[in-house]
């Protein structure tokens, strides 16, 4: 018997196209997805505040940003020679407190900024497990490596899953109404947690998200996440640490999502940005030779017709 492995794509929004305004946030699969689009020049925004890999850590991102509530001292500390915040990924980490309160600051404006302007929002969400501070009785975003006595560890239930969701979509609805929303799942496998308590988390979160899922109301769901489970289900689509999905994995996830998202009509610029990376890419044998420097001369040329047409384009 042959298995029916295809999993349906479906899109009923508008598609994305240039003009297309994009805010990513979540895993680092967002990152990956985030590379792709920068890759062909669309305009984006991925991650301010760094990898956030539960929602609870994604909704108090979005709440801070709509509400303006700016970072303090009291969310900061300084531990390993560095000031971090529980709140942030460690690339915010400052050398000074006023180094980090601007660094975090700068950000939440900046998805503030994005968040008015985004015609969509596309969230990975990479586990319901999460960490809570003892003392602040607060969950954390990134423990930063301090004291596992310090936290307790939990996994977020369907139900409150489900209402973190429904408070997600409220808030990106009152940025903008018309906003087209794209929930995923990261194909990445938290092993850290377990095999079995990463399924348990993956589970809750399929459960939950499929409750709020409505594409009439423009909210979506794309199966990253089934897409490597089921229609690839093999280790050589992974890194050597056979938790992250590899770049023949990462393409497959983007092909599908190009085929079901960007519309149909911007494929052909695509080809010519990506035309253009791979010509600005190739190292020659000669840089100062006269045919090279004809073929870089026509590049430029081809660059800045697009540049003109498309003014957020840079190369």
């Amino acid at each position: 018997m042959k298995l029916q492995t295809q999993i349906p794509l479906v899109q009923q929004s508008p598609a994305i196209n240039y003009d297309s305004k994009l805010v990513l946030l979540g895993s680092c699969f967002a990152e990956n997805m985030a590379d792709k689009f920068s890759y062909f020049k669309f305009q984006n925004e991925v991650n301010p505040l760094g990898v956030l890999f539960h929602p609870e850590a994604i909704l108090e991102l979005l709440t801070r940003a709509h509400q303006s509530n700016f970072y303090n001292e009291k969310d900061v500390f300084f531990s390993n020679d560095c000031w971090q915040s529980f709140g942030a990924h460690s690339r915010l980490n400052g050398t000074s407190q006023p180094q980090i309160l601007e660094r975090l600051n700068a950000a939440l404006k900046l998805t503030k900024n994005q968040l008015q302007k985004a015609t969509h929002v596309i969230v990975t969400f990479g586990t319901a497990w999460v960490y809570k501070h003892i003392q602040s009785q607060t969950i954390v975003a990134n423990c930063h490596k301090q004291p596992q006595n310090e936290f307790d560890k939990t996994i977020l239930s369907v139900d409150q899953l489900q209402k973190t969701f429904e408070t997600i979509i409220s808030i990106l609805k009152s940025f903008n109404p018309d906003i087209d929303i794209i929930f995923s799942i990261s194909p990445v496998r938290h092993l850290k947690d377990g095999f079995v308590e990463n399924n348990r988390s993956k589970a809750h979160l399929t459960a939950a998200l499929h409750a709020v899922i409505n594409p009439s109301k423009k909210i979506h769901y794309f199966p990253s996440y089934e897409l490597l489970m089921d229609e690839l289900r093999d280790y050589r689509f992974y890194k050597e640490d056979m938790v992250h999905p590899n770049t023949i994995a990462i393409d497959y996830i983007w092909e599908k999502f190009q085929s079901t998202w960007i519309h149909a009509d911007t494929t052909p610029i695509m080809q010519e940005v990506s035309q253009l990376q791979k010509g600005f890419a190739h190292k020659p044998f000669s840089p100062t030779a006269a045919a090279h420097l004809e073929f870089i001369s026509k590049l430029t040329k081809k660059s800045k017709a697009l540049e003109t047409k498309f003014p957020f384009m840079k190369f």
